[in-house]
């Protein structure tokens, strides 16, 4: 299915009443905490960071995808891990996943590569995350050569990071699912890695922009591995990032059985082209999640 079949050009969604309801517990309480992509604000969160987490916090939101590891200080936001632990727990908000810089590794020796992994696992078990995910790769390593290289690290990976306790994830774009005489990297990395080492986020903005499948397709071919989401509104003319409600994706038509995707966590996410600010734009899409698609999760 193109992705121009499921999108819709429509300054809203329709009622909350139309959307299903299994992502509910039986009390009527959503299943999944609010989630956001800290890198959508991340000049806020190292300039201020306790105030600008006090402020998302404040906003709804109670778990959160971390960014901008720096290994050689083992440090988050010019934190050491143990003291952003400590201001995690005051605020009483988790961070379950994040992403870590894993490219710059590719080419590099194993030996390297998991003494970085090692680091990584230390820092995700001080502030008590879940997963551990590779979200990117440089343009120059974007080959078939690349991603078949990159299947055989994800599964190394994969299979330290389970021996640590923790899970490992591989985050999409859109250069993944772009066709290479008949492959692509998306293909490749289902196919050639371990699905119970490996498991996926899916970022549905970059689905919807660039694949031939739907989210629910993707889910249906391949269930319980897809156990992230990230979820972002496409522009309807530049087709950039845009808020919650302002873009083409009907969330409300596309967003796949949370059950059958294996979905443990989900985050809101802008990687740009705000409205106005970072964070009137999270705030923005917070409050149009709030009203038009919890429901569902």
């Amino acid at each position: 299915m193109k992705r121009r079949k499921f999108l819709q050009s429509i300054g809203a969604l329709g009622a909350t009443s139309l959307l299903p309801v299994m992502g509910y517990s039986m009390f009527g309480k959503p299943k999944y905490k609010i989630g956001l992509q800290l890198y959508t604000i991340h000049e806020e969160m190292l300039k201020d960071t306790i105030a600008t987490l006090h402020a998302v916090k404040a906003m709804g939101y109670q778990d959160f995808e971390i960014f901008g590891f720096d290994e050689k200080k083992e440090m988050f936001y010019g934190y050491k891990s143990p003291e952003l632990r400590k201001i995690l727990e005051d605020l009483q908000i988790t961070v379950s996943s994040g992403h870590f810089g894993f490219a710059p590794y590719l080419d590099k020796p194993d030996d390297e590569l998991k003494r970085f992994v090692d680091q990584c696992i230390k820092g995700a078990h001080i502030l008590d995350m879940k997963y551990i995910t590779w979200p990117w790769l440089a343009p120059e390593q974007r080959t078939m050569n690349h991603f078949k290289l990159m299947a055989e690290k994800l599964n190394l990976i994969g299979e330290q990071v389970t021996e640590a306790g923790l899970g490992f994830a591989y985050h999409n774009h859109d250069f993944e699912f772009i066709d290479h005489d008949g492959e692509n990297g998306f293909d490749t990395i289902l196919k050639e890695t371990d699905p119970e080492l490996v498991k996926l986020q899916m970022d549905i903005y970059w689905v919807v922009r660039s694949s031939n499948y739907s989210p629910k397709e993707l889910v249906r071919n391949h269930p319980g591995r897809y156990v992230m989401w990230h979820i972002k509104d496409m522009d309807r003319e530049t087709e950039d990032y845009t808020e919650l409600g302002n873009g083409s994706i009907n969330y409300s038509e596309i967003l796949p059985d949370p059950d059958e995707s294996g979905l443990e966590f989900y985050y809101l996410e802008q990687g740009g082209n705000f409205a106005h600010s970072p964070m009137k734009s999270v705030a923005d899409s917070g409050d149009y999640f709030k009203k038009h698609l919890q429901t569902y999760l």
